[in-house]
């Protein structure tokens, strides 16, 4: 054995592959433990002792390495195909401001009957009903107003049927969709 602990590190490669492939029984895995290991043994050799068991530690680095990576495997979640990534993606928030711009010139170009139509039945949450009792009109004028000023607005907006409008404004997305729900009361 030579005076200088690095150059002893080398000599006990095989020993830690081996030890390494026990605990994991994958070869690539255990060969990236290994590395790790090496690493780690590398920039802390300052606090090994010589005259001790270098084996000895270089196996209990492995070994607190191997107990590392099994805790954060724990709490990581496997997406290989990568659905949990693209449920957990964010649409950039210019986006529906860019969209919502649109919108409100589009809703500009709509008529007032239209427009009052859908802020009350879309935005403000009110059935056709209640909407129709406010403007003093038939039930039916009411559903017709809202649905000619969707149908406009979609055309305005050049939206497709099966296109869906992205916005973070739920009110909005309420005076387009035809979703109450959506609306704030």
């Amino acid at each position: 054995m030579s005076g200088e602990p690095r150059d002893e590190i080398v000599q006990h490669l095989p020993a830690m592959r081996a030890f390494a492939l026990s605990l994991t029984r994958n070869s690539a895995l255990a060969d990236d433990m290994v590395q790790d290991s090496l690493v780690k043994a590398w920039t802390k050799i300052h606090t090994f002792e010589p005259g001790t068991n270098m084996r000895a530690w270089l196996f209990t680095i492995l070994r607190n390495t191997y107990y590392s990576n099994r805790r954060k495997a724990g709490r990581e979640v496997s997406d290989a195909d990568g659905l949990m990534t693209e449920g957990l993606s964010e649409k950039p928030a210019h986006d529906g401001r860019l969209q919502l711009a649109d919108f409100r010139r589009a809703f500009a170009q709509l008529n007032d009957e239209q427009r009052e139509a859908l802020v009350l039945v879309g935005a403000s949450g009110f059935s056709y009903e209640e909407a129709a009792g406010m403007c003093g009109v038939a039930v039916g004028t009411i559903k017709s107003r809202t649905n000619r000023a969707r149908a406009r607005l979609a055309a305005l907006m050049q939206m497709t049927e099966d296109e869906a409008l992205e916005m973070t404004d739920s009110a909005t997305m309420a005076v387009v969709s035809g979703n109450r729900s959506t609306a704030a009361r």
